[in-house]
């Protein structure tokens, strides 16, 4: 195929999303890598892209904005009512084989709620669009790739959500999704729940009950897995080259690492939807929202992970 379709949503308008939009299609290589199609206002985004040269980007308005006047920094609900719209439209357009995958800037939960709007963020969303039963996150920095179990839970309920059938399900799916990208057998390691892997159930019971069991039920069903492993060396274990992914308990165990690993260059992965979708791995970032000093390093990078996802090159560093 010819260069890939990618419609990228700029996120809360009174955040950074703008910004590091202007700031990522200003780059060659993410210009050459896909045609682009900002999905945002026009009033709120020309001028960051004549801001950092990134002219003639194709810009489309899906929800009307009369009386929306930017305020960088503000928590506001129709602010978030035009980012959530701009999600859903993007999706809508994948699914309908207008554009072969989306790219999405941040977005505020305060905004959302403002709103209105109970989904908590992108993931909530896509799922619903596509109808899909099953989307997970996976956050990516080089070599490290780390899928989530879970994500927007409050740590209580994430430890009660690392049970055996929802393990298995998320490794069975990295695998299918691995495979898709062109890993011939993907190496996939669960991180323990416990430190030090539990110690035999001296530190917790989890690995013994419900993630060993987990494991063991993937590798029946054909999947190189591995675990589960303790938190504290497995990702450098992955780094390494070891693993292909890490199949992580919950949202700090996987973005701690990773963004320790390479803040700026991580990107986040929805594995399951119907369509590619990558995102920043960063905020809204309203404290600095407007003054020019953020980085568009992690949307540079999504872009071009989508780029690569949408024409089957797969995950690239690593690969395979």
């Amino acid at each position: 195929m010819g260069r890939p379709h990618l419609l990228l949503t700029v996120g809360d308008p009174n955040g950074i999303g703008p910004e590091v939009t202007a700031k990522a299609l200003a780059r060659d290589d993410v210009r050459a890598a896909a045609d682009v199609t900002v999905v945002g206002l026009r009033s709120v985004v020309e001028p960051w892209l004549g801001r950092y040269g990134a002219a003639g980007v194709d810009i489309v308005e899906p929800a009307r904005a009369d009386r929306f006047v930017v305020r960088y920094g503000r928590v506001d609900g129709e602010a978030g009512r035009l980012a959530h719209r701009w999600v859903e439209w993007a999706a809508e357009a994948c699914l309908a084989g207008r554009a072969d995958g989306m790219v999405t800037g941040p977005v505020n939960k305060a905004a959302f709620a403002a709103a209105g709007i109970m989904e908590m963020g992108h993931q909530e969303v896509l799922r619903r669009v596509s109808g899909v039963g099953e989307v997970v996150t996976m956050l990516v920095s080089g070599r490290l790739r780390c899928v989530h179990l879970s994500t927007h839970k409050p740590l209580r309920e994430a430890c009660a959500y690392a049970t055996r059938e929802n393990v298995r399900r998320v490794v069975l799916l990295t695998d299918r999704e691995f495979r898709r990208w062109g890993f011939a057998a993907p190496r996939i390691a669960v991180a323990a729940l416990n430190p030090h892997a539990g110690e035999g159930g001296l530190i917790g019971r989890e690995e013994l009950e419900e993630l060993g069991p987990a494991v063991a039920d993937a590798r029946a069903a054909g999947v190189d897995a591995r675990g589960p492993l303790p938190a504290d060396s497995v990702f450098t274990r992955a780094i390494a080259g070891e693993f292909d992914a890490v199949v992580v308990m919950y949202h700090d165990q996987g973005h701690i690492a990773v963004k320790v690993h390479g803040f700026e260059r991580s990107v986040s992965v929805n594995l399951g939807l119907p369509f590619v979708r990558t995102s920043v791995d960063h905020g809204t970032a309203f404290d600095i929202a407007g003054r020019g000093v953020a980085s568009g390093e992690s949307m540079a990078e999504a872009v071009l992970l989508a780029a690569r996802l949408a024409a089957g090159q797969g995950l690239g560093e690593g690969a395979g």
